[in-house]
């Protein structure tokens, strides 16, 4: 895939402050690698990534389930109006290379189930792990890094070591 690697992260709409914290870190971090932060553009664990992502000066996408722009949240940079209802979680996951999915319910469920039968892979922040195929970073920081790194290896056929 030619351009910016491109990361979809996603989680509750109203996690705990605690998820919400990692989310936005995760989102900064994101940036700061020069990712760009692609989630379904509302609320929650969404709003967090995607306002880390651009206070470090990243691009934001949000896949949003209405036809209504003014859904999304503020710190969305690209606003896609899909209309689509849950069934936007297919395209979000879709649009990432890696996906990073913060503790959620069932929408996080749907979208951790996508993303493994697209062949994408998932990491899991302290969530997820009883899912099969999902990877478990302890902290934000590991979750880019082993998303990236995934990225990486997928683009080059090579692994790091």
């Amino acid at each position: 895939m030619a351009g910016k690697i491109q990361i979809a992260v996603i989680g509750d709409g109203q996690p705990p402050a605690e998820v919400a914290g990692w989310a936005e870190e995760v989102g900064r971090l994101l940036a700061q690698r020069g990712a760009v932060v692609v989630c379904g553009g509302l609320g929650g664990v969404m709003a967090a990534a995607a306002r880390g992502a651009a206070a470090a000066g990243g691009l934001t996408v949000g896949i949003l389930p209405t036809y209504d722009p003014s859904t999304a949240n503020p710190a969305i940079a690209v606003t896609i109006p899909s209309g689509m209802g849950e069934a936007r979680n297919v395209l979000v996951v879709a649009s990432g290379q890696a996906v990073i999915a913060l503790p959620g319910s069932y929408g996080t469920q749907s979208e951790v189930a996508l993303a493994l039968k697209l062949g994408k892979t998932v990491v899991g922040v302290r969530a997820w792990g009883h899912v099969q195929g999902v990877q478990v970073a302890e902290t934000p920081a590991e979750a880019v890094e082993l998303a990236l790194k995934a990225v990486h290896e997928l683009n080059t056929g090579e692994e790091d070591e």
